[in-house]
């Protein structure tokens, strides 16, 4: 069935606009008094609404804006457990750290399929009702050989964009022994866990994985197919950029204590820095300046990096407005960050932007202006969502 989508105010494409369009420097590829036409799964045509084609299902926007589905290239959303106490504990003063994941490992071993399937089922449900229509999911909470299996087989079950983190940190029974650890991590465990997966990463952080033993975990999963990202710089500058860079990772992900040199490194690469404005938030470590960043020349992506300690929010407008107010991006910039740059962190070309051939993941907003996403934080903006050109919302 093919459904227009007319009226619509304000029509964020994240795509060239046409030369006859008088747009400027758009990054948005913005255009008013459009219409998006949806055939099957995917964008059959996009321009003005009085030049739209017929179709079986007509929507009327009413002049409210429409933007592309957000792509969530960060998140952790297969695990047991709760770590409220450590957030209200980081809220009185303590330093957020590492370790605090292996608590949650503890309540991931202990949870049966069905009690993380429905679990995760339920943040998906959060996800698209605020816009979200991929998610890219991540293992770390097992951390033994048959939970990491469990996680990345789970994760797969509901998106291709499963990550493989057997190297989260360095769990409790190979304490003081972390080459030991690598060795399982790059020898069993991937073995269990490659077949569900298409990217692997690892923790390059003090307290995590060292430099040494980050490479070694990121070139075994590279020999059996799978493509890079490192989480790195989170708790303080260090050389996983530099080594993500040189291993051609799709992403670095925080980034929140970059050199000069990891700038340049980035900027010159095709690697893309995500950015989790969820994370300093709950943290309450610095914001990292995502304007350096985007006048350097960097790729930028936003993502919610949803887990139970660092960041346990599935909202990517409450990440948008965050990264607008904090981390002096533009609403444009934001916007664009968490649509086109999410899926330049999956190295996607069928998502992130609205234009003919490409996947039909479509938002469309109560409000006239994509501007109202970080004007009105916390107010749920989203009034119905298309994924794969059914709609969900």
């Amino acid at each position: 069935m093919r459904t227009l989508i007319t009226n619509i105010g304000e029509l964020t494409t994240n795509a060239p606009v046409p030369e006859h369009v008088a747009a400027g420097d758009d990054l948005c590829g913005t255009l008013h008094d459009a219409a998006v036409l949806i055939d099957g799964d995917r964008i059959a045509w996009v321009g003005p609404a009085a030049d739209a084609p017929d179709a079986e299902e007509t929507i009327d926007a009413e002049g409210r804006a429409v933007i592309p589905g957000f792509v969530d290239s960060h998140s952790h959303l297969v695990f047991g457990g709760d770590r409220a106490a450590e957030f209200e504990a980081r809220m009185q003063g303590q330093k957020y750290a590492a370790g605090g994941i292996r608590s949650t490992v503890a309540a991931t071993r202990a949870a049966t399929d069905d009690e993380l399937r429905i679990r995760l089922r339920g943040f998906l449900d959060e996800m698209l009702a605020q816009g979200t229509t991929t998610v890219e999911i991540k293992s770390g909470y097992g951390l033994d050989v048959a939970t990491e299996e469990r996680l990345v087989r789970l994760a797969a079950e509901v998106t291709p964009e499963v990550t493989f983190l057997g190297a989260h940190v360095v769990p409790a029974e190979y304490a003081d022994r972390g080459d030991d650890y690598v060795a399982l991590v790059t020898g069993e465990m991937l073995d269990a866990c490659a077949p569900h997966a298409k990217w692997i990463d690892v923790f390059c952080e003090t307290g995590a994985f060292t430099v040494p033993q980050s490479r070694r975990v990121l070139e075994a999963g590279i020999a059996r197919g799978l493509q890079p990202r490192v989480h790195a710089s989170q708790l303080g500058p260090g050389e996983g950029v530099q080594l993500a860079v040189e291993l051609g990772a799709a992403s670095i992900d925080h980034g929140t204590y970059l050199t000069d040199d990891d700038v340049t490194a980035l900027a010159g690469s095709e690697t893309v820095l995500t950015l989790l404005p969820g994370v300093e938030f709950s943290t309450r470590q610095p914001y990292p300046d995502a304007r350096r960043l985007i006048d350097a020349g960097v790729t930028v992506a936003i993502a919610c990096d949803t887990n139970p300690g660092s960041s346990f929010t599935s909202s990517m407008p409450f990440c948008i407005a965050v990264a607008v107010r904090d981390m002096r991006m533009t609403v444009a910039e934001a916007i664009h960050a968490a649509t086109a740059g999410g899926a330049a962190a999956l190295r996607r070309t069928d998502i992130g932007r609205i234009a003919p051939g490409l996947r039909a993941d479509v938002v469309l907003l109560k409000s006239p202006s994509r501007v109202h996403l970080a004007y009105r934080p916390g107010v749920p903006l989203v009034d119905a969502v298309w994924k794969d050109g059914v709609r969900a919302v």
